[in-house]
């Protein structure tokens, strides 16, 4: 899948357009350009290509922008200005955004923060179950995507009994059961002991280089 940003703005504020009646005009902070002068821009005319196969770093400064990028990369955000395609489709589709988000796994910082099932395998097996898969191919998502844990042992137990770094790979596994070809992942060691970011990044590392388009922001 090719993703492509199209001279994308956004604005959380939105501009004259969100301002409640009464409320004083900021002076900090505005941006001197585009259809609403006095709103803060989170992005500001971003265009990019993100090629089949590509793996694309995003690095800056606390906020930056850099996660507000990467959520209009699965249709999560749409642009203010201009438009994000997902192979020449735009994304502000409804439609074509709910196709894109099963090919487009978008993984969160602090993962595992979002681990809401009573077992491992529960967890993991959420998405496949959505998408009204049969359960053997639920199944076998399930164990293909914990990768580096042994899902006969871990499967039954909480996620929330696991240490951190196993959390995040549960988390991480529920993202890779979709099995998308696109691979989204806003700061993914953040937090992690050496040892458990090492593994992480060699973990990611392998999955481009076994085809899949990653993009890491950092």
């Amino acid at each position: 899948m090719r993703l492509a940003f199209e001279s994308v703005s956004y604005s959380y504020t939105g501009g004259d357009t969100s301002k409640k009646r009464g409320r004083k005009k900021k002076e900090e902070r505005r941006a001197d350009w585009g259809n609403a002068p006095d709103a803060v821009w989170a992005l500001r005319d971003v265009s990019l290509a993100v090629e089949p196969g590509e793996f694309l770093g995003v690095a800056g400064h606390t906020g930056s922008g850099k996660s507000t990028l990467i959520q209009h990369m699965n249709g999560l955000v749409h642009p203010t200005v201009g438009r994000v395609l997902a192979d020449g489709e735009d994304l502000a589709d409804k439609a074509v955004a709910a196709r894109v988000r099963g090919r487009v796994g978008l993984v969160f910082q602090y993962p595992e923060n979002q681990l809401f099932a009573n077992t491992v395998y529960d967890d993991v097996a959420y998405g496949p179950r959505n998408m009204k898969l049969p359960e053997e191919e639920v199944d076998r998502r399930v164990r293909e995507a914990l990768v580096g844990l042994d899902a006969g042992a871990i499967g039954k137990r909480s996620p929330f009994d696991l240490s951190g770094g196993q959390q995040r790979r549960v988390a991480f596994a529920g993202v890779l059961a979709m099995e998308p070809e696109v691979l989204v992942l806003d700061e993914p060691v953040a937090g992690l002991d050496p040892l458990s970011r090492a593994d992480f990044l060699a973990l990611i590392g392998s999955f481009h280089a076994a085809g899949m388009t990653v993009v890491m922001v950092s």
